[in-house]
């Protein structure tokens, strides 16, 4: 196979490999697991994903992201590698590469993606900030004079920017997604009802009852744990507004950001954005009454985009078409070999 063009969602919680014109080529949670005694890598991803927690001691299983940036370069480095070899089906073929940042992340931690990428069989790098791969994602001109506000809930970091002329105006991120919203969840659990939960559990509590909205005492789910005080298994039920607390800071984050940015978007843009309505991206987008709360304290109709985990992603791969024309949403260090 040779040189591809190929776009990547490296993520808190997962890594999307997108190729134009072909679609996904890989899909994988961002864990990997590691052998420390020589290196060798044991699993990627849903593999990697089953050991969490269930590793002896010289077996490394964790995620290398955190907050949307890079947290262990080293074990982010094998973790592209692996991906890029089984999406691309090459070791020796180095690809042309974009891949997307949160809005405001430092100029080191930009550098620390490009060299991971650089390293893990990369030719040449760009970065896109996120909004503006989500927006090409989920279909918007980012090529005309009008102002369109993108809120993507990823799984480590919440982003917020207006973006017009195919760069963008205004942002403000927050270290604050998906998965800070599982670790919430196990607290209340535990502090509430002394019942110890772990990860995937805490998703599934959020995915079923999770409502920063309208909140039912209703609509309810079944959660099984170990009981802190008497340590053994237990199962109970919990509602939409019994999981209301953990998650409310949540929404009151998300509204305050999205408030902010409005705040510092200029007049003209902002009348486009009350024509154009608040663009929700990113699996947390999918979150029950997200757009409702956004919409009800702004009074500015917000909906969430068709298939949103995936407009990052897409919009990578689309970008490739824009590289000539796209102006703040691609970093400085674009000319990188």
């Amino acid at each position: 196979m040779g040189a591809l063009d190929i776009g990547i969602d490296l993520g808190t919680t997962k890594v999307i490999i997108y190729q134009p014109g072909k679609g996904e080529l890989l899909h994988e949670p961002a864990v990997i697991s590691v052998d420390t005694r020589n290196g060798q890598v044991i699993a990627v991803g849903e593999e990697a994903l089953r050991m969490l927690g269930r590793t002896p001691g010289y077996i490394r299983a964790e995620f290398p992201m955190e907050g949307g940036v890079i947290s262990d370069p080293m074990l982010t480095e094998t973790l592209l590698k692996e991906c890029m070899r089984r999406a691309c089906e090459s070791f020796l073929v180095k690809h042309r590469v974009i891949i997307c940042v949160p809005s405001m992340v430092t100029e080191v931690e930009r550098r620390a993606v490009i060299e991971a990428v650089i390293h893990a069989g990369g030719r040449k790098v760009y970065l896109i900030e996120e909004p503006i791969a989500a927006a090409l994602g989920a279909g918007v001109d980012i090529t005309r004079p009008n102002g369109w506000m993108l809120v993507d809930v990823g799984g480590g970091m919440l982003d917020a920017a207006v973006i017009s002329l195919s760069g963008v105006v205004v942002s403000r991120s927050a270290r604050f997604g998906g998965d800070k919203l599982d670790g919430e969840i196990i607290k209340l659990i535990a502090a509430k009802y002394k019942l110890l939960i772990g990860k995937k559990m805490a998703q599934q509590i959020k995915h079923e009852v999770g409502n920063v909205f309208d909140p039912s005492p209703a609509r309810t789910t079944q959660v099984k744990g170990r009981n802190l005080l008497t340590v053994y298994p237990q199962e109970i039920t919990v509602s939409e507004s019994d999981i209301y607390e953990a998650i409310q800071p949540f929404g009151e984050m998300l509204v305050d950001m999205v408030k902010r940015v409005l705040d510092q978007t200029p007049p003209e843009l902002v009348s486009d954005i009350y024509e154009n309505g608040i663009l929700m991206t990113g699996g947390g987008s999918l979150l029950k009454g997200a757009a409702e709360l956004i919409e009800h304290e702004t009074h500015v109709r917000t909906h969430v985009a068709e298939n949103p985990a995936e407009c990052v992603s897409v919009g990578t791969g689309r970008a490739f078409d824009y590289i000539d024309i796209l102006q703040t949403g691609f970093s400085a260090e674009s000319t990188y070999k």
